[in-house]
């Protein structure tokens, strides 16, 4: 059962569509098996690309940051009524620091970006075939 504030490390997965959460899951431990057979270099250089991978918080901080500047701008320049949409993309930054949702979760999870947790997943197992 869904609570109003879910647990942080699950707040995301709760609200995303469970055909997109077993994609992610499949993707993550198929990058896992297809290094099975690599080398320490190889290895460790996935591991590189991991700490670089930007994770869900990341991608929807910067688009909230780059919606609010931008119609704040076009409030100030061009027509206050962009500002309401200022204040609905911090309403919905604000939804989703609690509930784990916002409009733009569900496009983005199913294009593939991952959580913290996911992307921390694939690490410790890389870690473990060193």
């Amino acid at each position: 059962m869904r609570t109003i504030f879910p647990d942080t490390m699950k707040r995301v997965q709760l609200h995303t569509n469970k055909e997109i959460n077993n994609k992610i899951k499949k993707e993550t431990l198929g990058n896992v098996l297809s290094y099975a057979d690599k080398s320490k270099d190889e290895i460790n250089g996935r591991l590189k690309e991991l700490d670089a991978e930007w994770d869900i918080e990341r991608v929807l901080e910067t688009n909230a940051a780059s919606a609010i500047i931008l119609s704040t701008i076009l409030g100030v320049t061009v027509n206050k009524k962009w500002l309401l949409a200022t204040g609905a993309v911090g309403g919905f930054l604000l939804q989703h620091a609690l509930q784990g949702w916002c409009p733009p979760l569900e496009v983005f999870r199913r294009v593939g970006v991952r959580t913290c947790s996911e992307i921390n997943y694939e690490k410790e197992a890389l870690k473990n075939l060193l």
